[in-house]
């Protein structure tokens, strides 16, 4: 395979002193990365979650090319364009009720920051002094200042300490503890918080846990009996990930704000948005320009994304789809099945589409050793996989056939008894 060693390029989320080389994709189609030495790559992680039906789908890919030959960008402030439109109308009918406007933006991390912002700007626009966040433990809602600030304290964000506000955090939900969660919240909301912002389900980056949605509706529940905003990232839980179509859904709960990105196009381009309920667009509605919701970025409702989430969302209208998340559960609980009594790991489990596990006596935590030793096993198997620390988590675009899986879940078996 070829391998960059040389290059200007500084690379997200990596340690270049211990990567000094990355892998060099020439071409995707499906679920297979083709390097340009002709070597492949089985991408078991949907490219950082947010590929779906699978790379290059061609109903997206038409649409892309169909909005280039008409309109490309233009300033969101004051100028509409009918793929936005569109799409907006297509959200507010799909997503859980009352979610009724739609503001965009560009990446996952901005659009939990627009929902801090709507937070705070509906107390102030109100006259209440509310302004604390509540947020869970464990949790991670994207890299810029203020979602830093929401998410765990941590290596990833200990340099930027100075930065950061202070935010209530409640305990994670573990199995059996459920109700020291759901007190802390209630303290926290009885002491008037702006919102609680909380990832439904399943934490991503902070270790692919999971928890019930008996206790996401019991969550939603207190925010509303004192009146806390409720503030969904259904960043990477969204558009099919844990078996429904929104997180939410399996607690039949509707937040107050939805956050959306990585699936909502397919995984095609960069895209999101965040959408909320009609008092929060109000409390900003006024003839005070000082009201008014300052917030945006140069490529807000870019025309070509919007074309491709309007392609994405035509796909899911079809049968096809929802029965490709349908079958790829099965085909992940078959295949994680066998590991749950396999004494080399814990906690194993599985959330729709999503899968994980923990390999025992390796270190703790994102940092340790072990993730990279994995990942780079993973590469020479041809695999795409890039584990939490010991969590190996798989979580496949969902045309993934029985066979492929078979290559994941053969690789993560051997690699269990080589690094154990």
């Amino acid at each position: 395979m070829t391998l960059v060693t040389q290059s200007p390029v500084w690379r997200p989320f990596t340690q270049h002193a211990l990567q000094p080389e990355a892998i060099k994709i020439a071409r995707a189609e499906g679920c297979w990365l083709d390097a340009d030495d002709g070597s492949r790559f089985l991408d078991a992680i949907s490219s950082w979650w947010v590929i779906t039906h699978g790379h290059r789908r061609p109903e997206i890919m038409r649409a892309i090319r169909a909005q280039t030959e008409l309109l490309d960008q233009i300033i969101f402030a004051g100028f509409t364009h009918d793929p936005a439109e569109r799409l907006a109308r297509r959200l507010v009918e799909i997503s859980p009720r009352g979610l009724e406007y739609v503001f965009y933006s560009d990446s996952g991390s901005t659009s939990v920051e627009v929902a801090l912002k709507m937070a705070l700007g509906f107390w102030r626009n109100r006259g209440e002094t509310r302004t604390r966040i509540v947020t869970l433990e464990h949790g991670y809602h994207g890299d810029t200042v203020g979602t830093m600030s929401a998410g765990a304290r941590s290596a990833f964000n200990a340099s930027y300490e100075p930065l950061l506000f202070d935010v209530t955090r409640i305990p994670f939900p573990f199995r059996g503890r459920e109700q020291e969660s759901l007190d802390a919240l209630e303290a926290a909301c009885k002491a008037k918080a702006a919102a609680f912002v909380v990832e439904p389900l399943i934490l991503g980056a902070g270790g692919m846990l999971i928890y019930s949605a008996a206790t996401l509706r019991e969550m939603r529940n207190i925010c509303e009996r004192y009146g806390v905003l409720f503030i969904a990232d259904e960043v990477m839980t969204g558009f099919g990930r844990t078996g429904t179509f929104f997180a939410c859904e399996q607690a039949d709960i509707s937040p107050d704000i939805a956050c959306y990105s990585k699936g909502i196009t397919g995984g095609a381009l960069p895209l999101a948005v965040t959408m909320c309920k009609s008092e929060i667009f109000e409390a900003h509605y006024s003839p005070d320009r000082a009201r008014a919701f300052f917030h945006s970025s140069s490529y807000t409702a870019n025309p070509i994304a919007c074309a491709a989430a309007l392609a994405n969302l035509e796909i899911w209208e079809k049968d096809e789809a929802r029965q490709s998340v349908t079958r790829l559960c099965q085909l992940q609980e078959e295949r994680i099945a066998p590991f749950k009594s396999d004494e080399r790991f814990s906690n194993v489990r599985r959330l729709g589409t999503i899968a994980a596990l923990d390999l025992r006596a390796q270190g703790d935590g994102y940092l340790a050793t072990i993730g990279l030793d994995l990942m780079r096993f993973f590469n020479s198997r041809g695999l795409l996989l890039r584990p939490l620390g010991p969590t190996i988590y798989i979580l496949p675009p969902y045309c993934i056939k029985g066979e492929e899986l078979d290559l994941v879940y053969g690789a993560i078996d051997e690699a269990a008894s080589r690094f154990r």
